[in-house]
């Protein structure tokens, strides 16, 4: 099964949030008290276990601050 990785680029991100929204595995939450160097609120991949690296939270993100990185097992 593959498995994902994301990388948010700080200094890019507004904090909009549709990464978190449209996270349908909750991976990916709106921190509380993280903030970018502007002040905006930044998302946490919280929750990496259940990223299966769908690529959605990248293509929402109005501002292409997201990387997604999919990862699968080599075969035996």
């Amino acid at each position: 099964m593959a498995k994902g990785e994301i990388v948010i680029n700080e200094t890019i991100c507004k904090g909009c949030g549709y990464c978190a929204k449209f996270c349908s595995r909750g991976g990916i939450v709106m921190s509380r008290d993280k903030f970018t160097p502007k002040g905006y609120l930044l998302p946490i991949f919280a929750n990496p276990e259940k990223c299966n690296a769908c690529g959605i939270c990248g293509w929402m993100c109005p501002r292409f601050a997201i990387e997604v990185y999919k990862y699968t097992e080599a075969p035996s």
